[in-house]
């Protein structure tokens, strides 16, 4: 059974940055697709960002392109999510996500089949 487990979550002033971890265990990471997305208050969960598979194609939301850089260590079996030039629009819990399945909606809750407990990030002004 795979299990996915963040850290790196905090409170940041706007400007700052975080890097947001996410460790794999029962599975081989560049086996998976690697997501992340956040869900703030009141709304629904957003895709962030991909890593697909072996290649590490890289895929990203318009909305933090430019700003967060989606990565895998293999040897740590562990993504990460580094997060520059934090808004406060960017506060919400976020999630790892994993999937094995291939040639699917990637930007899609649906499309994932493992998730993390989330880990808090807050980015105030």
């Amino acid at each position: 059974q795979v299990q996915l487990v963040e850290s790196g979550g905090g409170l940041v002033q706007a400007g700052g940055s975080l890097r947001l971890s996410c460790e794999v265990s029962g599975g081989t990471v560049s086996r998976y697709t690697m997501g992340w997305f956040r869900q703030a208050p009141g709304k629904d969960r957003e895709f962030v960002s991909a890593i697909i598979g072996s290649g590490g194609y890289t895929m990203y939301h318009d909305s933090v392109k430019g700003r967060f850089t989606i990565s895998r260590d293999d040897a740590k079996n562990t993504v990460y999510l580094q997060m520059n030039s934090l808004k406060p629009e960017d506060t919400a819990v976020y999630y790892c996500t994993a999937t094995a399945r291939s040639a699917i909606q990637l930007t899609y809750r649906s499309a994932y089949d493992y998730w993390g407990q989330g880990t808090q990030v807050t980015v105030f002004s």
